[in-house]
């Protein structure tokens, strides 16, 4: 499993040589945010969509945001490095392989995100909300959804949900969510550790009887979220654009065991710890 790469294609290639990745022995999981504020956005999609079968990459919010500029419903961001992607040739069949990632997985004992899960879902419920915009997505109207994607609100679940509404909830809970409160409210405005929580609210995976407790999850998304000491709980954005690096964590064979694998990227201020 790979932590967000962010554009940052030349450390991807570095990290691919580190854990001697074989695409017909190893299968590679990214967990989102594979492109944007990265200087290679578009070697990074075609490095991955030539690994064909043997990799699998979850979306981010940095991945839908590019669909959303694609396709005019989001002005680019002065710091966005999607260009390269917007002016491809082939831009038409990367975005559509894009559109066509999952949102969640569970895989070798792992249930895989970008950003979160909320306190009221299990396993099964997490995949089923993430099936469910994966259909929206792969669908043929699917740019509708685009124009509903934005927006805090609703800020708590309900199965109730329907339409905008729902996807909303679910999009936001695995592209975006790092706080909420023990009832599941979720605050989207801090971005420091998770040491520093708003009043009333606390790291999603630190609120008590958290349905998804026990499972091992994995997650991108949180760069500044520090050192989580959980045996279910595993953050895998190690800042690499931020001048960072990227980390791999290789599955072992017990259920939620890993070893961690990292690369300097171009830009990194200090040395990884191996």
């Amino acid at each position: 499993m790979i932590g967000d790469v962010q554009g940052c294609d030349e450390a991807l290639g570095r990290l691919l040589e580190t854990v001697d990745f074989s695409p017909s022995r190893d299968t590679l999981y990214l967990l989102g945010d594979l492109v944007n504020r990265g200087p290679q956005s578009l070697d990074v999609l075609h490095r991955l969509m030539a690994l064909e079968s043997s990799v699998h990459c979850l979306l981010g919010n940095h991945d839908l945001h590019l669909l959303a500029v694609a396709h005019g419903v989001r002005k680019p961001h002065r710091s966005d490095t999607v260009a390269d992607i917007l002016a491809a040739p082939d831009r038409r069949v990367l975005l559509d392989w894009l559109r066509h990632r999952p949102m969640a997985l569970y895989a070798h004992g792992w249930l895989m995100v970008h950003a979160g899960v909320l306190p009221q879902w299990d396993r099964n419920q997490t995949l089923a909300l993430a099936g469910e915009l994966e259909s929206v997505l792969r669908s043929p109207d699917w740019t509708e959804f685009l124009h509903g994607m934005y927006g805090n609100q609703p800020d708590l679940w309900s199965d109730s949900l329907r339409g905008d509404e729902r996807l909303r909830v679910i999009v936001n809970t695995l592209t975006r969510l790092r706080f909420c409160s023990a009832q599941g409210v979720m605050e989207f405005d801090a971005k420091d550790g998770a040491d520093n929580a708003p009043h009333g609210f606390m790291p999603w995976f630190d609120v008590p009887g958290r349905r998804t407790a026990g499972v091992p999850v994995a997650f991108g998304h949180w760069s500044t979220v520090g050192a989580v000491q959980r045996e279910d709980v595993l953050p895998l954005d190690t800042g690499c654009v931020w001048g960072g690096c990227l980390t791999a964590a290789r599955m072992g064979d017990a259920p939620g065991s890993f070893e961690l694998l990292s690369v300097r990227c171009a830009q990194a201020r200090q040395p990884c710890k191996d």
